[in-house]
């Protein structure tokens, strides 16, 4: 599966999280997906309209784990553009759907360390780029982004921090292909973040040496 840093226009925008309303629509609003999961299958419009597909129950069961008692992430935003015109140079198929989701640590000061999320972009690179080797109608873009945490105590500079996220691309010849290879390209995102999760939850015991 393809994996790249992503260069994103917006991502030397600070945001803040919790966010209250978005700048690229008045409608879009900030979910607390952890206190409240069933909102994850009634508030994501961008991905109601392709329900008939698989793609996006695998899509909603990802939420669900990131934001459930199993996972050290949350996720606090995510956009879907379905199956259009491709304008992709990154593949000659003719149709591409794309989107966004991002992902930060649920302890929010651990998003204050750049080292904890520079580590958590460039292992999820890593797994990413060598979990489905064959699959290159699937790609993932990588950028962190700066963010302020508001519920943070102490003044502002304290609460300034990063969040990952991962851009996402497939890619068909007509619209149940498309959705087949994102479907695929979701499945690989959970593998990668749930193997990533576990490595934090459970971080193998430390070696002593007897010299």
């Amino acid at each position: 599966m393809k994996i790249y840093a992503h260069n994103d226009p917006d991502s030397l925008r600070t945001r803040s999280h919790p966010w209250i309303d978005s700048d690229s629509s008045p409608t879009h609003r900030y979910y607390n997906f952890r206190t409240s999961p069933e909102l994850i299958r009634s508030s994501l419009e961008d991905m109601q309209k392709w329900s008939r597909y698989p793609a996006t129950e695998t899509f909603y069961r990802l939420l669900e784990w990131i934001n459930g008692a199993e996972s050290v992430f949350e996720s606090n935003d995510s956009t879907f553009s379905g199956a259009a015109a491709n304008t992709s140079k990154q593949s000659s198929q003719r149709l591409q759907c794309s989107g966004r989701l991002m992902i930060l640590y649920r302890d929010l000061s651990v998003n204050t360390a750049p080292a904890q999320i520079g580590w958590l972009t460039n292992a999820a690179a890593h797994a990413l780029g060598r979990i489905d080797p064959e699959f290159k109608s699937g790609a993932i873009g990588a950028t962190i982004l700066p963010v302020r945490f508001i519920t943070l105590p102490g003044p502002a500079a304290r609460q300034d921090g990063q969040q990952l996220m991962l851009s996402f691309w497939a890619w068909g010849e007509n619209e149940p292909e498309v959705m087949a290879n994102l479907d695929r390209t979701f499945t690989n995102i959970t593998a990668v973040l749930r193997r990533l999760s576990d490595a934090i939850r459970h971080p193998p015991p430390a070696t002593v040496s007897n010299d």
